[in-house]
């Protein structure tokens, strides 16, 4: 799999908005929530370049995370593939990456998805454990993993 983690700039923020509105408009119409320029709005609020990566497949955007510190802590704050993108295991290749990052430096992962989002099942399945139920939101946390290679 030709996947890579690239650094982003401001002059992507747009581009991200319109894809987060696609990754994002199937788990939020299942709940009567769709709005595509609140979807934008929201990504577009808070982005911060520094902390955003997209996510390449053969040279292709196929989607962007945005991981940001927090406290102590790592927030996976944003994590979208382009419904193309999707079904393909780059969310299971990305998350990988993300979470051997967390290992490495000790840090604790945060991360929130729609209740009713197939991404809980996703969360769930790599490891994180579901920390908090608000009314549209799941929260869940992922502890960091010792390396079993360091202990041979």
């Amino acid at each position: 799999m030709n996947l890579k983690l690239e650094a982003c700039t401001l002059n992507d923020a747009a581009q991200l908005a319109e894809l987060r509105v696609l990754a994002m408009r199937p788990s939020l119409e299942r709940v009567g929530r769709f709005d595509a320029e609140r979807a934008r709005q929201r990504l577009l609020q808070n982005f911060a370049a520094e902390y955003t990566r997209l996510i390449k497949h053969d040279g292709l955007l196929a989607g962007f995370l945005v991981l940001r510190p927090q406290d102590n802590d790592l927030l996976l704050d944003h994590l979208y593939l382009h419904p193309d993108f999707q079904q393909r295991r780059l969310g299971s290749a990305v998350i990988k990456l993300v979470q051997t990052e967390a290992d490495e430096l000790g840090k604790i992962i945060h991360v929130g998805a729609l209740r009713d989002s197939e991404a809980n099942r996703f969360y769930l399945r790599h490891g994180f454990v579901l920390r908090e139920v608000a009314e549209f939101d799941n929260y869940y946390v992922r502890y960091p993993q010792a390396d079993s290679r360091r202990c041979e």
